[in-house]
């Protein structure tokens, strides 16, 4: 077991967002999380990378490190990267330069430059923009950056916030063609995403979450087929 989430509780004030949520992620896999618009599924990677603390449970990554009250930088420096919904990136800095503050923590010149050379060779339109503004790429090539820089951590858990959010449909099936890179590289991806259909077809395994409760979790082709998941978030 790479991350194991037990019985987390987490509040906004007095509301709960999350209640007694469990996941767990193994060493190798794709593990998607759905669920509609407010189920809490942000607020469950935001709360496994530090940005929010829980009112009750635990994160326990690798082997028994507790991550539930270490502060977000501690965690990337144990592994754990997260590409945020909607990606975040800093715009008026360059390509290079936005990939290069996701290795702020590494201080081994050659390594980082290997990592620069491996996100330019799985995003090669960012190698073409690597001298330019990163607010004025597309939303499909700003995602990619988002990505990239979470990887420039080299982290060994990846977690990934809504990848395809407000991308066209051609644009969303090439970044979920980089997920299944990314993954047979060896990086174990825990993502979050609305469109269930693409989720579903890349994970190993998957959970649904509904009104801040896990409410099914199955292998990811069994989901597929369940009949109250293709009712609620597959179209039929």
């Amino acid at each position: 077991m790479l991350l194991s989430v037990s019985n987390f509780e987490v509040c906004y004030g007095v509301i709960s967002a999350l209640q007694d949520v469990s996941v767990d992620v193994d060493r190798g896999e794709i593990v998607t999380l759905i669920g509609g618009n407010g189920a809490g599924k942000t607020t469950l990677l935001r709360a496994i990378s530090g940005l929010l603390r829980p009112k009750r449970g635990r994160a326990v990554f690798e082997d028994g490190q507790d991550l539930t009250r270490l502060k977000p930088h501690e965690i990337v420096r144990r592994g754990v990267s997260h590409a945020p919904e909607g990606r975040q990136i800093f715009a008026n800095l360059t390509v290079r330069e936005n990939l290069l503050l996701g290795a702020y923590q590494r201080s081994a010149r050659d390594e980082i430059q290997a990592d620069l050379d491996r996100c330019y060779t799985l995003f090669p339109v960012l190698a073409e923009r690597r001298d330019q503004r990163s607010g004025t790429l597309s939303g499909g090539e700003q995602q990619m950056l988002a990505i990239g820089r979470a990887l420039m951590a080299r982290p060994k858990l990846l977690l990934l916030d809504e990848p395809s959010l407000g991308l066209a449909p051609l644009v969303v099936r090439k970044i979920f063609q980089i997920i299944r890179e990314i993954n047979a590289q060896g990086v174990t991806i825990f993502l979050v995403e609305q469109n269930a259909h693409m989720a579903l077809t890349v994970a190993h395994r998957a959970y649904v979450l509904q009104s801040g409760r896990v409410i099914k979790s199955d292998r990811a082709s069994v989901l597929l087929d369940d009949p109250d998941v293709k009712k609620a978030y597959l179209g039929g």
